[in-house]
């Protein structure tokens, strides 16, 4: 049944390392910007946790640290080559996206890394109220993004940057330093995203983080609202947003739907969030216009 509480849960769990990605992935929205590579990024950072403490010998924290760095500087990289080298945001980040999925299969020659703690994997089946740790991870992520996002000048200042990027220059804001700040925010929760899949899988899959997570990050941003053209989004909006995702995606599994049809209806769905974006941004401006006049 659909309308179960067990349900209804399991939703939020599968959901919940996409959603992870998507706040990383509305900030940089918002900016003006897009992140191809969130979900590549997600894959490689894990393979270098489970690389380094399986074949090297690490300790597993260590290595989790490590892998929350990778994911981090890859993001930081990303916003070094479009705010320095002048790189529009969808070539520098299908670049890097490109670059972490060939690495992961380079590291492992495609098989995957099996032989994780035993208590990391505890970590996705430990319910608290019914709830996995995993969602109460991505409600905390929505939530103090949220909060950054609505009350603390450096959070405002993305919708300065995101309507007009030189016009927030004169202003005052430090375009390229909140370029590189979100971008790398968004690496390092995809990277928290790779470690509850890792958590989930009890293994480095050398294929997580494939283009359907890539398409769910960002369809879960434009159906909650945010413009491409940047300056608008919530992360409520993205949160409602995912839950549309995950409740498609639940019902037609329910419903014996092909699982490669799935990504059909998600894409048609995203067509129509970004045409109806566009007339609602229309309003807005025409609006704007006739009140000024």
């Amino acid at each position: 049944m659909f309308l179960t509480p067990n349900n209804l849960v399991n939703i939020m769990v599968q959901v919940s390392y996409i959603g992870i990605m998507a706040a990383g992935a509305t900030l940089v929205i918002i900016l003006g910007g897009i992140d191809l590579s969130v979900a590549a990024v997600l894959g490689f950072s894990f393979m270098v946790v489970a690389v380094t403490y399986q074949n090297l010998g690490w300790p597993f924290w260590l290595s989790i640290i490590v892998g929350l760095a990778v994911g981090a500087g890859i993001g930081l990289l990303n916003g070094i080559l479009i705010a320095y080298g002048d790189i529009q945001p969808f070539i520098a980040t299908l670049a890097t996206m490109f670059a972490a999925t060939g690495l992961s299969l380079y590291l492992t020659n495609g098989t995957p890394i099996l032989g994780l703690p035993d208590w990391f994997q505890g970590l996705s089946q430990f319910r608290l109220a019914g709830i996995s740790l995993q969602v109460y991870l991505m409600l905390a992520v929505f939530i103090v993004a949220g909060l950054w996002l609505r009350y603390r000048p450096a959070g405002r200042s993305l919708y300065a940057i995101g309507s007009n990027e030189e016009v927030a220059r004169l202003s005052g804001i430090r375009v390229k330093r909140m370029q590189l700040r979100v971008y790398a925010i968004a690496g390092l929760l995809a990277a928290v995203a790779g470690l509850v899949v890792g958590a989930r899988l009890n293994a480095a899959q050398p294929g997580a983080g494939n283009s359907s997570d890539l398409l769910s990050v960002i369809a879960a941003v434009v159906i909650g609202g945010a413009s491409l053209a940047g300056g608008i989004g919530s992360m409520w909006g993205t949160f409602v947003g995912l839950l549309i995702i995950g409740v498609l995606n639940n019902g037609l599994t329910l419903l014996n739907v092909s699982p490669h049809l799935q990504p059909v209806v998600i894409g048609a769905v995203i067509i129509l969030a970004v045409l109806s974006d566009g007339r609602l941004i229309s309003m807005i401006r025409s609006r704007g216009r006739s009140t000024a006049h």
